[in-house]
């Protein structure tokens, strides 16, 4: 797996910028309102931070280095004392007028980072200028840029980009596109053709604390196999995908009562395979979706998230004993995906998932 990177800016990002562009002295220290909490929770995302920033603000080439060090050394030390350390700091020191090629925006600082060994289009460049926004441009990354965008907003674009996953698979049989954000807030929009099988769909989302979006072309007119299987298995591989390393995750995951139904919904995403259905419908269909094909789903998405999953659900309402069985599901996924940014291990003793 490629490693990912921040490419943070310092003067204007994470330090506040006077009117004259010089931090020399500590009467002109201040942080950026939340540059230590945002850039404490980027260092729970699995990217390396490094600081990459033109000398101008703590000094420019023509003042000796005792009149910026000091300042950035509390700088340092202060995010240190928060759990925030840089892998990596990259500073400039050449005029403007130099047009020095590893001067912002240009790349020359970060040659290291262009060798194939990172995914640069998973990488983010933050910073307050047009320059910043320029560097990510030319390096392939993505930009964000202060004002408008807050230190929250950041985050939390870049927590939810990290596990977003987009996936389109394409067959004789089917033709699907899915996106699925484990950050999500809930949002859906759901169509494979089979309305029982999007209602029952649409609990993950509104359960699971997820955002799908899911389109399937199917061949229905054969019959609905092929359309509920394939949609199992880009959803499982679409999971397995936005999890990552898994670092952080609660790893596992539920059960819950519903009218006259009672479903459990055991999950571990250890990385092995296993599925157990104990669910007994008196029902060939409900609605236009086949009851056999929902043992089969679940099978298909445990298969390509390679997940261990146990299902065991009784009730008389045959509609109310599927609904619970995806509401339980939904609760597993979402209790199993949590992740917790300030405590990012793995959760094995193996050392591996």
């Amino acid at each position: 797996m490629k490693k990912k990177a921040l490419f943070i800016d310092r003067d204007g990002t994470i330090l506040v910028e006077p009117g004259d562009e010089q931090i020399d002295s500590f009467t002109k220290f201040a942080f950026v309102p939340g540059a230590i909490s945002g850039l404490k929770a980027l260092t729970g995302l699995g990217y390396e931070l490094v600081l990459v920033t033109n000398q101008d603000g703590l000094g420019t080439p023509a003042f000796p280095e005792e009149t910026f060090l000091p300042c950035q050394n509390l700088m340092l030390q202060t995010l240190q004392g928060e759990g925030v350390y840089f892998d990596n700091i990259l500073i400039d020191r050449t005029f403007p007028e130099d047009n020095a090629p590893t001067r912002k925006p240009g790349t020359g600082m970060l040659k290291a980072y262009m060798d194939g060994s990172y995914d640069l289009e998973a990488c983010f460049v933050i910073g307050d200028r047009q320059t910043d926004l320029q560097l990510a441009r030319n390096l392939g990354a993505r930009g964000l840029k202060l004002h408008p965008l807050t230190w929250e907003d950041i985050v939390e674009t870049i927590r939810r980009t990290n596990r977003r996953v987009t996936l389109e698979r394409k067959t004789r049989e089917t033709d699907i596109a899915l996106t699925l954000d484990l950050d999500g807030k809930g949002e859906s929009e759901i169509c494979t053709g089979l309305h029982f099988f999007d209602h029952m769909l649409d609990q993950i989302p509104h359960h699971g604390g997820v955002s799908l979006e899911l389109r399937c072309q199917g061949d229905l007119h054969v019959d609905e196999h092929h359309t509920m299987e394939d949609v199992g298995i880009v959803l499982g591989e679409a999971i397995g995908r936005a999890l990552g390393d898994k670092r952080g995750i609660d790893r596992y995951g539920f059960a819950l009562p519903m009218d006259d139904c009672k479903a459990l919904v055991l999950i571990d995403f250890g990385g092995r395979s296993d599925f157990v259905w104990k669910v007994r419908f008196t029902r060939e269909y409900i609605g236009d979706t086949p009851t056999e094909m929902f043992p089969h789903f679940f099978q298909s998405l445990c298969s390509a998230a390679r997940c261990n999953l146990r299902i065991e659900a009784e009730g008389e309402n045959n509609h109310h004993l599927a609904e619970a069985v995806f509401k339980a599901f939904a609760r597993a996924l979402r209790q199993a995906i949590r992740r917790d940014v300030f405590k990012y291990e793995l959760p094995s003793s193996k050392g591996l998932l």
